[in-house]
């Protein structure tokens, strides 16, 4: 396990919490920061006069000052478990998703976020749930588990359920996978979560994409643990990469079709990028 690396986001979208934490909120108080002043009928404060304000109105107008209130929100990481997720050629995919949730939970339970985890394949796994805690300890312990936890999944079904052990108030979504499910139930997963702010974040190994150009290859469906062997040569190595980068374009554009776009990890995780990318997009 790496050491813990901090990771900025911002939500996107309108979320409703009571709690007080890091994240602006439309929820108007006589506390947080300053947002407006408004008349003193339409936010009738005596306490939040606004002599200043008040003073300079030429029609006698008498101005309040509302300042908008800050939220804590909750964050939920949803982690592919499926056999494609045991895969590991220069990277581990799975260590990958362990330092990352790591590094959220740390991140979140730091300025008052909820954390919680939901390892999926063909089901929720029960080994690997945690409901959303402010407890940093028990956040990165579980997050640290991912590390030991079996893939062997023929599918992410439990995605969907897990969409639904979610509905309710409205939360950030780390939904991460490697993304090599058919796009059919990609577009039912996305649908699910349609009410949550939803960040992919692809596990991509550098090895996926830079199959040899001439030898023997035996090729593995993690999945379903069928074996084949191809004879690589340049023309099948074009049409390989060809391939993958036409569903790269459109898994792209199916997840900001969806809302965020597409982060991919490529071996090693960059934690100032995912930052940039999390607070801008």
């Amino acid at each position: 396990m790496n050491a813990l690396a901090e990771i900025a986001y911002l939500p996107r979208g309108a979320f409703t919490n009571t709690a007080i934490g890091a994240h602006p909120s439309r929820m108007i108080g006589g506390d947080g920061i300053f947002r407006d002043q408004t008349p003193f009928l339409r936010c009738p404060d005596a306490k939040r006069i606004d002599l200043r304000a008040t003073l300079n109105d030429p029609f006698g107008e008498t101005y309040v000052r509302r300042f908008e209130q800050r939220q804590a929100i909750d964050v939920y990481a949803l982690v592919d478990l499926s056999a494609s997720m045991a895969f590991q050629g220069r990277a581990s995919k799975l260590a990958l998703a362990a330092n990352l949730c790591v590094s959220f939970a740390y991140s979140a339970t730091r300025i008052g976020d909820r954390f919680g985890l939901i390892g999926c394949d063909d089901r929720i796994r029960e080994d690997v749930f945690l409901s959303a805690t402010r407890t940093r300890r028990t956040a990165i312990m579980v997050a640290e588990g991912l590390l030991n936890a079996p893939c062997y999944g023929q599918s992410v079904e439990g995605f969907l359920d897990a969409a639904a052990v979610l509905s309710g108030r409205r939360k950030l979504v780390l939904l991460i996978s490697d993304f090599r499910q058919s796009f059919a139930f990609l577009e039912r997963l996305f649908d699910a979560l349609s009410s949550h702010d939803v960040a992919p974040i692809c596990l991509h190994d550098p090895e996926e994409e830079n199959p040899p150009q001439w030898g023997l290859m035996e090729i593995t469906d993690l999945e379903t643990g069928q074996h084949r062997l191809m004879v690589l040569r340049p023309s099948l190595r074009a049409r390989w990469l060809a391939f993958e980068a036409q569903r790269r374009l459109a898994l792209e554009r199916l997840a900001r079709r969806h809302g965020r776009a597409l982060y991919t990890v490529k071996g090693h995780i960059d934690s100032r990028d995912l930052s940039r990318h999390l607070l801008s997009d």
